[in-house]
């Protein structure tokens, strides 16, 4: 009898913990059937099992798993997948499957495409649990350097021009190589870089790394990154550390079309965990810049998959608000936009000074910027100054959200302009779980959305700072 109300009481157990799953792992009954890359999932399980873990196992369409993620509406979901599997058509499909899952418009899970060059390194990044706190970037084009502790860059558009910080110092520009490739790859192989950043041409095999003036290119084959300079010199990038890359305004690097893809190499032989990348040629920049200010210039505030994840809540915010007829437009693999009737500015768009441009851009970064790695492991930029403070407190079902300002008249103002669509991204809270029956009781004149499990307030006018803004709303957890 005892053994019988034991085995009762375990299977009620896991019962219970499969309708509580925080962490879905989908994957496709091939890659869970190969005896290679089921131990990636394995991995994932023993090491979110706290979360509660539910793993999704569909056919051969991505989108047949949307029924079990309503279900259990996960905080985050990891699609593993191998190279095969991880293509452009992959990441618009998840882009659009994890904004379903509620019948608001934006991403109801935070999510990560697990690959890598073979199943023994998406092995590798799937056991790494260690969370990383980003001391150290490098970059090869201009970054926020007084907001990190450490770091390097190197300009794309001005031959020799360099900015370095050291510890505990300040940033000081001084002149680096004409030719700065071995430069870059000594940031990864002898500095240890955490964070690495990268910006202009690229192509699925290359990065150009000057943008307006002849420079040598980092290049891939078979998972392995190199070098390689205007002089024909290679210098092979191996790279241990754990790190995240940021190729924000590269085009095609988070594309995966074959063994050769920069991503692959990036993960295989440079010791990346966690990178976005734009799946497409990129013009407009929004996806990928914005990772940027919400990331290094909000220092610690944000782990690197929620810069991503509120990214897009302020890319969609932008984008309904402002352009509903580009919202609801489908767009090809080829990345062309069609649209089922003629755009027209929204007055929001006219009031903005926006153009139909900026709806189109926003458009076409909806479905194409990937995020690879456990969406889960947290990788954050060391704490330092920020712009404002934001503070949530919860008391008997009032949620307040409190944002002071701390650089007065500058507070909301861009830290860095460099790049594309930089600074005025909206004020974004994660809440600490799910909510339903919301009513906003205060700040209503801010403008809040307030969903599920996040509250975005748009950036209040440069002008005329208050000293402090408050958001409160009544709202029930949802069990």
């Amino acid at each position: 009898m005892r053994s019988k109300t034991l085995a009762v009481l375990l299977a009620l157990i896991c019962a219970t913990s499969a309708h509580a799953a925080d962490y879905v792992i989908a994957v496709s009954h091939a890659t869970h059937s190969d005896p290679a890359w089921k131990p990636v999932v394995e991995a994932l399980k023993g090491r979110h099992a706290e979360k509660g873990v539910h793993v999704a196992v569909y056919k051969s369409d991505v989108g047949d798993v949307l029924a079990e993620l309503r279900e259990h509406h996960p905080r985050f979901t990891c699609f593993v997948a191998t190279p095969a599997e991880a293509t452009r058509a992959f990441v618009g499909k998840v882009h659009r499957l994890t904004r379903h899952l509620d019948d608001d418009p934006y991403t109801d899970t935070r999510w990560g495409v697990l690959t890598g060059f073979d199943a023994a390194n998406a092995l590798r990044i799937a056991k790494h649990d260690k969370p990383l706190t980003i001391r150290k970037a490098a970059s090869g084009t201009e970054i926020e350097l007084d907001l990190l502790q450490q770091g390097i860059w190197y300009c794309e558009l001005n031959k020799n021009h360099m900015v370095r910080k050291g510890k505990d110092g300040k940033p000081a520009a001084g002149s680096g190589p004409s030719d700065t490739t071995k430069a870059l790859v000594d940031t990864l192989n002898e500095f240890h870089a955490d964070l690495f950043v990268t910006s202009g041409h690229a192509t699925e095999r290359d990065w150009q790394i000057g943008y307006r003036y002849k420079n040598g290119t980092f290049r891939s084959k078979a998972g392995e990154l190199f070098g390689l300079d205007t002089k024909g010199n290679r210098y092979p990038i191996k790279s241990d550390n754990p790190k995240v890359y940021m190729p924000i305004g590269n085009c095609l690097m988070g594309h995966i079309d074959g063994k050769d893809a920069m991503a692959l190499a990036w993960m295989n032989s440079a010791g990346v965990n966690q990178m976005i990348g734009y799946t497409v040629v990129t013009w407009y920049g929004y996806g990928g810049w914005g990772v940027l200010d919400y990331f290094v210039e909000q220092p610690g505030r944000y782990t690197f998959q929620e810069a991503f994840h509120v990214n897009h809540h302020a890319l969609i915010h932008r984008l309904t608000t402002n352009f509903p007829t580009f919202a609801a437009a489908e767009m090809d693999e080829r990345g062309r936009i069609r649209l089922t009737q003629r755009p027209q500015l929204s007055d929001n768009a006219r009031r903005a000074g926006l153009r139909l441009q900026d709806g189109q851009g926003l458009r076409f970064d909806r479905d194409v910027v990937a995020f690879y790695g456990d969406p889960a492991w947290e990788a954050r930029v060391a704490p330092n100054k920020l712009a404002w403070d934001q503070k949530l407190t919860v008391k008997d079902g009032l949620y307040t959200l409190t944002i002071t300002p701390k650089r007065g008249s500058d507070t909301f103002k861009p830290i860095n302009t460099n790049g594309a669509q930089r600074g005025f991204r909206p004020i974004v809270e994660l809440l600490p779980h799910r909510v339903k029956d919301i009513k906003v009781v205060k700040g209503a004149d801010l403008s809040p959305v307030v969903t599920d499990d996040f509250v975005l307030i748009p950036l209040p006018r440069t002008t005329d700072v208050k000293d402090v803004y408050t958001v409160s709303f009544r709202a029930t957890p949802v069990e």
